[in-house]
């Protein structure tokens, strides 16, 4: 009969998740994951195995923290606009996210995925699910009468989230307030109005200060 653990594995994987997050993958050493999560090694490799299955295991829960963060903030807003407005703006990151840290997932996808082919799938396939919410958002809101016609949703679908990624990094480098403002009003002119008309000249727009 094996030995029963004595500690929290999903508590040990959510630190191990926030500090790969905060690090990467080649910069986290194992004795920082030991510290970090409360264990010793042979009681990280028996639960998780090697580093690379850890770092997988930890991708993974972020992937599906992250996937509901985003699904519950596009959907807690009556309005598609303004759920894509603050998605955009605020981001959805499972729990605290201290300093510039960025997307766990996007930071994968530019650190491991050009190498690892394991890799390249799991951000490749969170990336298709998350254009997959947006689909069905924008389908909300021609649905509902607040976006006019869009012709292939799943093409502006995906194009929001290229936006929305490259958003996401540009934001780790802590850029003028004003240009991510306009990078947001300018991805989302893709949310027709009812007339037809690319609307999405933002409310919001007037909060930011134009650097001379």
């Amino acid at each position: 009969m094996g030995r029963i653990r004595e500690f929290d594995e999903q508590k040990a994987l959510t630190e191990a998740m926030h500090l790969f997050w905060e690090k990467g993958y080649e910069a986290t050493s194992l004795s920082d994951l030991t510290a970090r999560m409360g264990i010793r090694k042979p009681s990280l490799y028996a639960a998780y195995g090697d580093k690379s299955s850890l770092f997988e295991a930890a991708l993974r829960k972020y992937n599906h923290l992250h996937a509901q963060q985003v699904r519950e903030r596009l959907k807690c807003e009556t309005s598609v606009k303004e759920a894509f407005r603050k998605l955009f703006h605020e981001g959805a990151f499972p729990g605290s996210v201290q300093g510039r840290s960025g997307c766990f997932c996007v930071n994968t996808m530019v650190e491991l995925a050009p190498h690892d082919a394991r890799f390249e799938i799991l951000t490749r396939e969170h990336q298709q699910y998350l254009a997959v919410m947006f689909e069905e958002t924008l389908a909300r809101g021609v649905a509902s009468g607040e976006l006019g016609e869009i012709g292939d949703k799943r093409a502006v679908g995906q194009t929001l989230v290229a936006s929305f990624i490259g958003i996401t990094v540009l934001k780790k480098s802590n850029p003028d307030p004003a240009w991510i403002g306009n990078c947001i009003d300018t991805a989302l002119t893709l949310l027709p109005d009812p007339k037809g008309n690319g609307s999405c000249s933002s409310e919001l727009g007037g909060i930011y200060e134009k650097r001379p």
